[in-house]
């Protein structure tokens, strides 16, 4: 009977301990918005976004790198350390040119956040050139 009170303390002392360790320190990337539709453009149009972030977190942010699925999109981003509470931005260009229909392109941000990896997206439908 005695062993009841212990076991229930020792589970609550574990959910407490796993609860805490949930709260991660480091930085973490946390962007205002992370999907943009451009709606109908023509082909060979070129679109572009500046995804806004703020570093949420307690150290200072680096972006190492940011992947493209293809060469139709190019981008730009901070290569300077974000501190904490600072804000940034990653400038996101579509070039249409050769593309037709719907376009879906996933950009992958890949930091020292404790996310590690973050994707934001764009979306836009190509219309053919009127001739």
């Amino acid at each position: 009977m005695r062993k009841l009170p212990l076991l229930l303390f020792m589970l609550f002392a574990f959910a407490f301990v796993t609860n805490a360790q949930e709260t991660e320190s480091g930085p973490k990337i946390t962007f205002e918005q992370t999907k943009v539709d451009f709606g109908d453009i023509t082909e060979g149009e070129k679109v572009s976004h500046e995804f806004v972030f703020e570093n949420t977190g307690n150290e200072v942010l680096l972006i190492s790198e940011v992947l493209v699925q293809c060469g139709c999109t190019a981008t730009e981003w901070p290569k300077d350390p974000i501190a904490p509470g600072a804000k940034g931005s990653i400038k996101v260009v579509f070039n249409s040119t050769n593309k037709r229909g719907v376009q879906n392109k996933v950009v992958t941000v890949v930091s020292n956040s404790t996310s590690f990896r973050d994707a934001v997206t764009l979306r836009t439908n190509v219309l053919p050139k009127a001739n």
